[in-house]
Parts: structure tokens; sequence; C-alpha cells
């Protein structure tokens, strides 16, 4: 017996399809991160369990995020919401910003946290997937939710950044200029544009 054919090939998607942004555990420039979002046309919110803890922290509860996105929570074990890259929903995955610890898994193929099974998932449907990685650098000065912190990544984090910039379908931004960069890239590609205005 022949296998069935898919209702759309890897790629493809919807012509209402929107952009899934994906929230981790970082502080690392999320608020300039969400500010971003908020200017882009079309962005469904996915958060780990870990990125809805911290949100709060830096002023986006639940509850502020809903007035402008639509919200994915982290609370299945198999992710239920990455079901809509099947359907075509989403033209774009972006996480941002990304932990150490979602870079790595990205980077390694382990996929058990909403975000990194999107990301996972996005890939085997050649959807591209845009990663604002926090640790790029060899000292990295952050906003914790109460004073600024220096950082100062380890190897084995810089190694996951560049592992992770090689696998297909990813562009993987290391300061804010570059993930606008990309996110400007990606609407030039789809034939967006930027909204003259955020609220």
């Amino acid at each position: 017996m022949s296998a069935p054919t898919p209702a759309r090939r890897p790629g493809e998607f919807r012509p209402d399809a929107r952009f899934a942004w994906c929230v981790t555990g970082s502080g690392h420039m999320i608020e300039e991160s969400i500010d971003l979002a908020l200017q882009l046309p079309d962005v469904d919110m996915f958060l780990s369990a870990a990125g809805e803890e911290v949100l709060p922290l830096y002023g986006w509860p639940i509850a502020r995020l809903r007035e402008h996105f639509r919200v994915m929570r982290d609370n299945s074990a198999s992710s239920v919401p990455v079901g809509m890259l099947y359907e075509g929903l989403y033209h774009t995955v972006v996480i941002a910003p990304a932990t150490s610890n979602t870079v790595a898994k990205c980077a390694l193929g382990i996929s058990d946290t909403l975000p990194t099974n999107l990301y996972a998932q996005a890939g085997k449907q050649c959807v591209p997937g845009i990663v604002f990685a926090c640790d790029t650098e060899p000292t990295v000065i952050t906003q914790s939710p109460h004073d600024w912190v220096e950082l100062r990544p380890r190897a084995i984090e810089l190694e996951n950044v560049e592992r992770l910039a090689r696998i297909e379908h990813t562009t993987v931004a290391r300061s804010l200029d570059e993930l606008r960069g990309a996110l400007t890239q990606r609407l030039t590609t789809l034939g967006l544009a930027w909204n003259t205005s955020s609220s």
C-alpha cells in the first residue's frame, strides 16, 4: 500500500500564515525582543514553562501578552500547538531570546519544550527558524530583574551557538541588531513590512 500524499509540501504555508515567536527563560534583551515582536504583522507567542515564569519579572504577565498576541503555553507533554505547523499556519519560527539551554537543545536535536519542539518540527517542514542566542561573546552584560550582571559564557555555550548556526533552515542572531536584520530580511522575502507603530 502506498503512502498517502500530504496535504501540503514542506516549505508551503497558507496565505494567512503567521510568525511563531517563542520565549524561553532568559531575561537577556527580553523587553527589546518583545518590542520587535510587537512591530511584526501577525504574531503568535509560544512560551516555555521557564519563559512563562520569567516574563512577569520584566512586566509581561500572561494577561498583558494576550492584549497583543495569541499565546500558547507549554502545558502538554506532546506540545500539541506544534501541530499548527503541519497545517501551514506559520511561515517563520523565532526564538528570542533563547537561553543557552534552549540553544544547546536545538543544536543537538533535543525537543522537550514547546519552543524546542516547534523549532525542530519547523526544520522538518523547511520553515525558517531565527534564533536570538544570548551567550555569544566571551563577556555578556545582561539585565536581571533587579540589576545588570556580567556573565562569562563557557566554551561549550559558544560552541553550541556555532553548532546551531550550521543547521539547515536556521539563522542565528548574535545581537539585537542581527535579530532585527534577520527579521527584516524575512519580511522582505515574504513581501511584508514592519508595522509603522506598536502599542
